[in-house]
């Protein structure tokens, strides 16, 4: 099955703790809403940006979507390592 990855961004000096501050809600999220098959940490495009994520098949997709509104989304990689 496909998986999206959803993307939340934060900028600034705060951005990395901001970002793992909200992965620890969205893994809050998932399990609260039984929602299965998901994978979440944090990346950075650069200096002041970091995201968190969330790597989901795509019938919880859409029960993220909805719920969280991400920025943005792309197809999830396969065999990725969020830590590249």
């Amino acid at each position: 099955m496909a998986h999206r990855r959803f993307f939340w961004d934060f900028f600034g000096p705060h951005a990395e703790p901001t970002a793992a501050h909200f992965v620890r809600h969205l893994d809050e999220f998932l399990a609260r809403n039984a929602l299965t098959g998901c994978s979440t940490g944090t990346l950075s495009a650069g200096p002041g940006h970091h995201a968190a994520y969330c790597d989901a098949p795509a019938d919880v997709g859409a029960a993220i979507e909805r719920a969280l509104r991400p920025r943005r989304s792309e197809p999830a990689p396969e065999n990725a390592d969020p830590s590249d």
